[in-house]
C-alpha cells in the first residue's frame, strides 16, 4: 500500500533548470566554452562534479582537480545569486493543490533531490514545512542513477522503497527509482517512458489519478 510520495525537485516542484543551464554557461564561458540546450538535458539529476566534467569534456577543456573544485565553486555562487531571487510565483503549476490532497489522505511527502541547495530553493518558494523529510545533496554520498537519494528518504519516514511513489523528471532520476524498488512517475517527456506512469506535469492531477495508475501491487 502507498504511504509516501517523494519528490525529486528541479523540473517537478519547481524549474530551477534554467539557473543551472544560466550558470553553467556562464562557467564554460568563462574557459572559453560553451555547450547546448540539448546537452544540457544531459546534466539532469547529474551532481554538480559530473556535470562539471561532461562540460569540460564537451569543449575539449582540460583542468587540474583543484581547478575543477574552484569552477564548480563559482558556479555554485552564481546559481545561488539567480536562487535566492525566487518566489512561490515559480511553484510549477498543479503543485500546491496535489500536496494539499495528498495531506488530505494521510500520504506522507518528503523532497529527494540530489541538489545540495534543495533546502535553500525550498526556503525560497515557501514549500520546506511541507515536507516531512528532505533529502539533498549534502547527505549523499552517491548520485542518481544510484537509488541512495529515496532509500535515505524512505528509511527517514520508516517506510519500505514499495510503500513510496518517486515523482521524477529525468532518466536517471527514474532508473534511480526502479533499481531501488520504488514506484517511479515519470513527469514530463518521452524519455521517462520507463517508468511506472508518466504526467506531462501536476495540472489537475490528483493523488488518486497516481494510485489508480500504478500496477495493483501497489494499492492493495
Amino acid at each position: 500500500m502507498i504511504k509516501a510520495f517523494i519528490f525529486d525537485l528541479d523540473g517537478v516542484i519547481v524549474d530551477t533548470a534554467k539557473y543551472h543551464f544560466i550558470a553553467w554557461r556562464r562557467m564554460a564561458n568563462a574557459v572559453g566554452s560553451d555547450f547546448t540546450e540539448e546537452e544540457n538535458e544531459k546534466l539532469k539529476g547529474v551532481s554538480r562534479m559530473e556535470s562539471l566534467d561532461l562540460i569540460l569534456e564537451w569543449g575539449g577543456v582540460e583542468k587540474t582537480a583543484a581547478e575543477k573544485q574552484e569552477l564548480a565553486t563559482q558556479k555554485n555562487e552564481w546559481y545561488r545569486e539567480y536562487i535566492l531571487k525566487m518566489d512561490d510565483s515559480e511553484i510549477l503549476e498543479g503543485i500546491l493543490p496535489f500536496l494539499d490532497a495528498a495531506e488530505a489522505q494521510g500520504l506522507k511527502l518528503a523532497v529527494g533531490s540530489s541538489s545540495k541547495n534543495a533546502t535553500t530553493i525550498l526556503e525560497q518558494i515557501g514549500l520546506k514545512d511541507r515536507f516531512e523529510v528532505i533529502i539533498d545533496g549534502n547527505k549523499l554520498t552517491r548520485s542518481k542513477p544510484d537509488p541512495q537519494v529515496f532509500e535515505m528518504g524512505a528509511e527517514a519516514m520508516g517506510l519500505k522503497p514499495n510503500e513510496c511513489v518517486v515523482f521524477e523528471d529525468a532518466e536517471k532520476g527514474v532508473d534511480a527509482a526502479l533499481s531501488g524498488g520504488f514506484y517511479a512517475v515519470g513527469v514530463g517527456g518521452d524519455n521517462l517512458k520507463h517508468a511506472h506512469h508518466v504526467v506531462p506535469d501536476f495540472t489537475n492531477l490528483t493523488p488518486n489519478d497516481i494510485l489508480q495508475a500504478l500496477p495493483a501491487a501497489a494499492i492493495q
